[in-house]
């Protein structure tokens, strides 16, 4: 399971967060997975105070176990940016126990960064804002659901901004990250990597846009020439139905929805965000805070709990991986 507790953040507490939580909780108590919650002890009806990471496997069994933090009252489905510095600061007190060990990894509840913009935050989301803390000069999003993992060589920007910001050096650092990543944090050995194309029927040779032979075939054939077993650009729309995805260990996509539309419609409830290059393990649901259902009991943990398997199953990988090559 890997070294210690898993360290699950309070994201805003005005959404359906404390729910999904309580819930996982709830699901999870029976079984080997352990983890803790830094947030305002109010929000969940049943609870183990923590004075620090150590005792939350102890507690787990009977109780949610919870790090307290000080937070103003949070009143369900109402966005509050008086809310942001506790926050932000469980998400600062989740890393800084996961960089010391006291933790195997973080688990993010969901954010609203609009509410956090009124407070003066200034990163896209956490993916951006976990890179800053940690000096990590690139972040690689990937999103899991069932077999299929798709890592994104551009995140969060306007589509019409996508073709200009993709170049060799981009694809090519962002490929390594995910070799790296699938080697050490998911336990392959030989990781096999899918580079989608960025235009249509990937490009078709040139009719349909030059991006796929002046810049991703080159890159492709940089990365093999290292090593790393990846494919030339393939047309996205024939890269993501069951029989494809058992070529590959992860995708590589170029953009935003070209990644995250295939893996939503696999399992829209139960999808994982990772973020991969950090010194520490990451992961979230893929979802957002649903403040037009919270307090209601009707959201669903299924993303959370898939959240909290897979950084539980990342902490073992590299904990052994990390041993074998001390």
């Amino acid at each position: 399971m890997g070294p210690g507790p898993l360290a699950v953040t309070m994201g805003d507490p005005a959404g359906i967060g404390p729910e999904i939580t309580t819930k996982a909780w709830l699901a999870l108590r029976d079984t080997p997975y352990r983890f803790f919650v830094i947030a305002d002890p109010g929000l969940y009806p049943n609870i183990a105070l923590l004075d620090r990471p150590e005792q939350a496997a102890a507690r787990f069994a009977d109780a949610l176990p919870v790090l307290p933090i000080d937070s103003p009252a949070a009143k369900a489905g109402k966005p509050d940016a008086g809310l942001a510095g506790p926050i932000l600061k469980s998400i600062k007190y989740a890393l800084r126990f996961a960089e010391n060990g006291q933790a195997a990894g973080i688990i993010t509840n969901p954010i609203a960064k609009h509410v956090l913009y009124e407070a003066g935050f200034s990163h896209p989301g956490h993916t951006e804002f976990l890179a800053d803390l940690t000096n990590t000069p690139l972040p690689v999003m990937m999103l899991s659901a069932r077999d299929l993992n798709v890592a994104l060589v551009t995140i969060h920007m306007a589509l019409k901004d996508v073709a200009n910001s993709i170049c060799a050096v981009s694809v090519i650092n962002t490929a390594r990250i995910l070799d790296q990543a699938l080697r050490r944090d998911f336990g392959i050995s030989s990781p096999r990597i899918a580079m989608c194309g960025l235009n249509p029927h990937a490009g078709e040779n040139g009719a349909l846009g030059d991006e796929e032979q002046n810049i991703l075939i080159p890159a492709a054939q940089t990365l093999r020439a290292e090593g790393i077993n990846i494919t030339n650009p393939k047309p996205a729309d024939t890269m993501f139905h069951a029989e494809a995805r058992e070529e590959y260990d992860a995708a590589l996509a170029m953009y935003h929805d070209q990644g995250l539309i295939p893996v939503k419609s696999l399992d829209f409830h139960g999808g994982v965000n990772t973020t991969l290059g950090l010194p520490v393990i990451r992961t979230s649901p893929d979802h957002g805070t649903a403040f037009d259902i919270a307090g209601k009991d009707i959201a669903r943990p299924d993303s959370l709990i898939a959240a909290i398997k897979q950084a539980a199953h990342m902490a073992a990988c590299r904990k052994q991986y990390d041993a074998g090559h001390a």
